[in-house]
């Protein structure tokens, strides 16, 4: 014959105390004996207590007294009861349904060795979600429910389950069990408690099982910190983390404890280091202080272990069966690298706590009718459709580059591009050497650009022709998914944003990028939309946002300097327009705009002592790039001139468009913020065309046209109300969707139809003839002469070809003009002193790409020092035939260098921190009292029709 005595810890819970004790007054097994605790309440428990239970049924504890150590003292006080007693312990916060009891102790009769018992837990809000059907613990003590997050409860764990343990919230336990194991440790007041006791009865020889038709649903306010917890000063994040650790390596044999030590510490380190990145330093803390606190303290642990020891080594066979698989400890990292990318914060383990409160309710069912293949969710998404679209027209424009590129060894060059070579270890070397021994050698410190291209390469796989590559020829879809992404803010219309995207990626200043060969505008013309997208986050006063703007721009600003003067002047205005409205606008946008003064700071300081160059971009100059005194149609019509740009009235439709927008009455401060930053651009593009002939406008141009296709966006939603209005307005609507479509459409079908290969080409060979190569001594170079109009140019190269970045390095002056002399003479044929001048710098061959002019032919092969080894139509190769001296490397004390660089990548780790995405650890103040999403336990609507009636179970 059974016996049940329920025992009620309360502790400031009266706001979850009411309904539970109705339900426990409700129970169809009739309780036999109920006492309810209250630990040092105030805020009415007590009363409350007192009230359904009687003041002979309920005892008062001091604030401070744990779970463990209230059912301690109850059942002291409390002789046992006749027959085959259990002890059903219950929180304030936890109100099982009508059933509970009797579906545990039916259960209990089917298994004699049944010594403790659990309900299913469910949350108390949303009364649908799953929060327990039985607990285990991972080998580094991380609790584990084996749940997923907010998992509705369909049935499908249904049944009576052997568990290794179930939370003392609906507890179960037979009281001779409670007193063979002395109970809950009273030295863990809270968390880890229930896991202690059922480890140690398991090991015992007992079972514990977990319920399903036991139904419970619990609040877990002290987990959640609904409310202040006074059994202990320490946070509820660290108590919880501790307890676990000590409950684990209390309880393990000695082998696995040192194991558990060893991963524990490991663990514990990485997990830390990961919070500090999510910006938890909290979290961190308490993670080491828990473990800290249980190794840090040997002999409470070996008094622990002591007492356990009984059964400890026979019972963890079937203990260690019970534990989280090994796999879950790789899941359990992949969450909080994907809960840290999310913003979320890492998380604590898997279906640890379900805060159900946190995301908007959904509808029954809803689940079930949005689910889809994941094919087809990925196909019918707007942004994948436009990038396989941008991608197809790329690969159909770019043809004859991707024929030569990967049908051959050639390399990928031609215009401001220089013919791309060496590897992501070649970059590296180049940016942090203190003197560069290629061409003349050069003291001049690496520009940051190669820096960035270094990390690129390393993504891939160290092939810089692949990182390149991507970049490059991969501009257009690259520039119409940044776009697409980047406006889902501002521009709520799908299909507006999906032309914007495809608009953009086609522009006229895109299809230049890529003829042309402008690494650096590429890179701009990607990152230009997610700058407006972040903007709109650094003039609301975020602080995340301008350290990822300072960081991207840092980027763009190393490639191509005038992207940061344009900004810059933005910002200033922003800062006039709404620093004094919105809070914390003018430390976003000094953030923003210093990040990249910071970590550029001496390129920077060369760029100023030479203006002209914040024209230029990186990469090779050349005038015939460019158009020269751009035309004003062009200007207006976004284009800026030079190879693989479409006709001037491809664009047409777009400035039709923007200027059908400025007719609407409807967010007309939008519209003039679009218009202005076009007019500013254009502004801008209209000084670059006519102050340098070898700087080029499209990065101004961009942003122009970033700023008519914002304009004319935000405005696109109207197309729907006039096709829906009828009449001359549906008219209107079409003909405004089909004049807006034609710019991205006339532009690919130009760009397909005239290719993209002029005078960007995939096929060119490797300037360093192979003879050369290999006859060349470590040290030795081989000086490239092109003719052209009349004069020759060169190059001198050491062993390979030319690195990106070289050509920015700046030998001794001296140096270049004696060997810029000597250059001149030997194509003049005017003597063999300037052979010999050639020789003093390293030079070991001659070499002239392509047909050779007969002229320069007959001046080399007039030097008697000058050996001819080879001349065909592909070239010719000379060989210096005497002396070659390799000048040796100028003894330098690179210090300050080197003290740039470890400042430079501190700083970058810094920036890169406070731009990754933050924790959000403070949960919703959501209050607890309020209604649930479904109906409440069963016998909850009776409760409240008998407010006003005592039920007294006579103790």
């Amino acid at each position: 014959m059974h016996s049940v005595t329920a025992i009620v810890v309360a502790h400031d819970g009266a706001r979850w105390l009411k309904e539970t004790l109705a339900a426990v007054l409700r129970q169809t097994r009739p309780l036999d004996r109920v006492v309810g605790v209250d630990n040092g309440s105030r805020d009415g428990s007590g009363a409350l207590l007192t009230e359904a239970f009687g003041s002979g049924n309920v005892l008062t504890l001091p604030r401070s007294t744990g779970f463990g150590e209230a059912v301690h003292e109850v059942l002291r006080r409390l002789p046992p009861a006749p027959g085959q007693e259990w002890v059903w312990l219950l929180h304030d916060d936890c109100v099982p349904d009508t059933h509970a009891l009797q579906a545990l102790l039916w259960a209990a009769d089917q298994d004699p060795k049944a010594a403790i018992l659990g309900p299913k837990l469910r949350d108390w809000l949303d009364r649908r979600v799953l929060l327990e059907m039985g607990v285990t613990v991972s080998r580094s003590g991380r609790r584990d429910t084996g749940l997923e997050p907010r998992e509705y409860d369909q049935g499908q764990h249904d049944g009576i389950a052997d568990v290794l343990s179930v939370s003392t919230a609906g507890m179960l336990i037979r009281r001779d069990v409670w007193d063979e194991l002395s109970g809950l440790d009273t030295a863990l007041p809270l968390f880890r408690d229930d896991l202690d006791l059922c480890w140690r009865a398991r090991t015992a020889g007992h079972r514990v099982l977990n319920v399903s038709d036991a139904v419970a649903w619990h609040a877990e306010a002290s987990a959640r910190r609904r409310r202040r917890i006074a059994t202990s000063e320490e946070h509820p994040r660290r108590l919880d983390r501790r307890n676990g650790l000590f409950v684990l390596m209390a309880n393990v044999p000695f082998g696995a404890l040192v194991r558990s030590v060893l991963r524990n510490v490991f663990a514990s380190v990485l997990r830390a280091v990961l919070f500090l990145l999510a910006k938890q330093p909290a979290n961190a803390l308490d993670e080491l202080a828990a473990l800290g606190s249980v190794i840090g303290h040997p002999l409470r642990l070996r008094r622990a272990r002591k007492a356990r020891k009984q059964g400890r080594k026979q019972g963890w066979p079937a203990i260690r069966r019970k534990l989280s698989p090994p796999g879950a400890a790789l899941r359990r990292l992949a969450d909080m690298v994907q809960g840290f990318l999310a913003g979320a914060g890492p998380v604590d383990s898997a279906g640890r706590h379900h805060a159900a409160a946190d995301r908007a309710q959904e509808d029954d069912g809803d689940e079930l009718l949005t689910d889809s293949g994941g094919v087809q969710r990925v196909f019918s998404s707007p942004g994948v459709v436009l990038c396989l679209i941008l991608a197809v027209i790329t690969l159909a424009a770019e043809r004859t580059l991707l024929s030569g590129l990967l049908s051959s060894d050639g390399h990928l060059g031609g215009g401001a591009l220089v013919p791309v070579t060496g590897g992501a270890s070649d970059l590296w070397r180049l940016y942090i050497e203190d003197h560069h021994a290629a061409g003349l050698g050069s003291q001049t410190w690496a520009p940051p650009y190669v820096a960035v291209l270094a990390g690129l390469s390393a993504i891939a796989l160290g092939k810089t022709w692949l990182a390149v590559a991507v970049v490059l020829l991969g501009c257009v879809p690259l520039a119409g998914i940044s776009a697409y992404a980047a406006t889902k803010r501002m521009i709520s219309y799908t299909p507006a944003r999906f032309w914007l995207a495809a608009t953009y990626a086609l522009l006229p200043v895109t299809t230049g990028v890529v003829a042309g060969g402008r690494l650096g505008t590429a890179i701009v013309i990607v990152l230009l939309p997610v700058y407006a997208a972040l903007a709109t986050r650094v003039i609301a006063g975020s602080r995340r946002a301008a350290w990822g703007f300072g960081l991207l721009l840092t980027v763009g600003t190393a490639f191509v300097p005038l992207v940061y003067v344009l900004v810059a002047i933005l910002g200033g205005l922003a800062a006039v327009s709404f620093g004094g409205i919105r809070k914390g606008v003018r430390r976003s946008l000094v953030i923003g705009l210093g990040t990249p003064v910071v970590l550029l700071f001496p390129w920077l300081v060369e760029i100023v002592r030479e203006p002209g160059r914040i024209l230029l971009e990186s990469g090779l100059h050349d005038g015939r790039l460019t158009t020269p005194r751009l035309g004003a149609d062009s200007l207006l019509m976004l284009s800026p001139g030079g190879p693989g740009v479409p006709p001037v009235w491809a664009t047409a439709g777009l400035i039709a468009v923007a200027l059908a927008a400025l007719l609407l009455r409807r967010h007309q401060m939008v519209v003039a913020i679009g218009w202005g930053v076009m007019l500013f651009g254009l502004l801008v593009a209209i000084v670059v065309s006519r102050v340098d002939d070898g700087a080029w406008p499209g990065v101004p141009l961009a942003f122009a046209a970033t700023g008519l296709l914002v304009a004319a966006g935000h405005q696109a939603h109207r197309i729907a109300e006039f096709r829906a209005a009828g009449g001359l307005r549906r008219l209107g609507a079409m003909l405004i969707v089909v004049v807006a479509f034609a710019t991205p459409l006339a532009a690919a079908a130009l760009w397909v139809t005239r290719g993209a290969d002029d005078p960007l080409r995939g096929d060119l060979s490797d300037p360093v003839p192979v003879l050369a190569e290999l006859q060349s001594a470590p040290g030795e170079g081989t000086l490239l002469l092109r003719p052209r109009d009349g004069r020759v140019g060169y190059t001198l190269l050491r062993g390979r070809g030319p690195l990106i970045g070289e050509s920015d390095l700046e030998p001794p002056r001296e140096a270049t003009d004696r060997f810029t002399t000597a250059v001149a003479g030997l194509a003049s044929g005017r003597g063999s002193t300037y052979v010999q001048t050639l020789a003093s710098s390293g030079v070991r061959f001659v070499t002239v790409p392509g047909t050779v002019d007969p002229a320069l032919q007959r001046a080399l092969d007039s030097q008697p020092a000058l050996v001819r080894v080879s001349l065909s139509e592909t070239g010719g190769l000379w060989r210096v035939a005497g002396q070659v001296t390799v000048p040796p490397p100028p003894a330098t004390a690179g210090a300050l260098h080197r003290g740039w660089l470890w400042a430079q990548g501190a700083l970058l780790v810094l920036v890169l921190i406070l731009a990754s995405p933050g924790a959000r650890t403070k949960e919703p103040d959501v209050d607890y009292a309020d209604a649930p999403v479904e109906e409440g336990p069963r016998g909850r609507r009776r409760a409240k029709e008998d407010k006003g009636r005592k039920d007294r179970v006579p103790a």
